[in-house]
């Protein structure tokens, strides 16, 4: 499997392929090969400014001549006339490699931004919000650390590092107690160390899902009310002395995380969380996000 820098290092390859080919036609027929110059980025709106370290990779991978000089680092509050950074070296170079950084810094910037309006909404809460896998094709990875930098923790990165049992998951295995026992029993027989995640869509699903031994328990679709009673059922089945039993069903004796997901908004987002769920998966953090203006001048 390959590392998180080697995929962006393909990504990257592949972003030059399509946009730069053979050479930009523009460029090589008007800059002579020798001229050297400086160019900025120039925020042209608020927000979080992300990728600036990613920006650096396309520069160096492109062209080594080409300094960049930080200002204002990942993770940052920016406004409009802020200069991020400044890029020294050839120009043929600078204007080759422009449309892709900001490209990704746009992009990275404006998950960024939005996953920090939805986190500030939880302010003082526990609850974490959770990106989810409905990215841009190519740009999971990306996408992902901009969530980081907004301040928001993510789901699993594909299908390979968490095990998420569906209810479609839940029929074919032919009932949760099946489906989790089966994917415990895989996790050992192929060395793996997987957190299992099972949605449930009413109480005597999180019943089954507690008596299985999950680690996480997603609800599914519930209304932020349905949500309490279900935290608080959790809660009460986890902290039960364990010779007891607990609605007849025996105390696992483990933690388990609470995470809200479905159709939850910024509007509906505080009140998911005043119940005490650990996470909310927000799919709108990546799969409809505008990215954040700027540009890119000769200074």
């Amino acid at each position: 499997m390959k590392t998180r820098d080697e995929l962006i290092d393909d990504l990257l390859t592949l972003a030059f392929a399509e946009d730069v080919g053979d050479g930009d036609a523009t460029t090589l027929s008007t800059i002579p090969v020798d001229e050297v110059g400086r160019q900025q980025l120039i925020v042209k709106e608020e927000g979080i400014l992300a990728g600036v370290e990613i920006a650096r990779k396309v520069f160096e991978k492109f062209d080594p001549d080409l300094k960049m000089t930080v200002y204002i680092n990942d993770g940052m509050h920016v406004k409009p006339g802020d200069i991020a950074f400044v890029v020294e070296g050839p120009v043929r170079s600078l204007l080759q490699t422009e449309r892709i950084m900001l490209n990704i810094m746009q992009r990275m910037s404006g998950v960024a931004t939005m996953t920090d309006k939805y986190q500030q909404r939880l302010s003082g809460l526990k609850t974490k919000v959770l990106d989810t896998r409905k990215t841009t094709p190519g740009m999971r990875l990306l996408e992902k650390e901009a969530v980081r930098i907004g301040g928001g923790a993510n789901h699993r990165i594909g299908l390979f590092d968490m095990i998420l049992i569906k209810d479609n998951h839940v029929d074919f295995a032919g009932g949760i107690r099946q489906a989790v026992s089966a994917a415990k029993k895989w996790c050992a027989e192929n060395g793996k160390d997987l957190k299992i995640e099972l949605e449930v869509r009413n109480t005597d699903e999180i019943d089954q899902a507690l008596e299985a031994g999950v680690d996480r328990i997603m609800l599914d679709n519930f209304t932020p009310e349905r949500t309490r009673e279900a935290v608080e059922h959790i809660r009460r089945y986890v902290a039960a002395p364990a010779e007891l039993e607990a609605d007849s069903h025996k105390h696992s004796g483990k933690e388990v995380e609470i995470e809200s997901s479905g159709g939850i908004t910024l509007d509906t987002l505080r009140a998911y969380g005043e119940c005490g769920v650990d996470f909310i998966s927000v799919g709108a953090l990546t799969h409809s996000v505008k990215g954040l203006d700027m540009s890119f001048k000769a200074c």
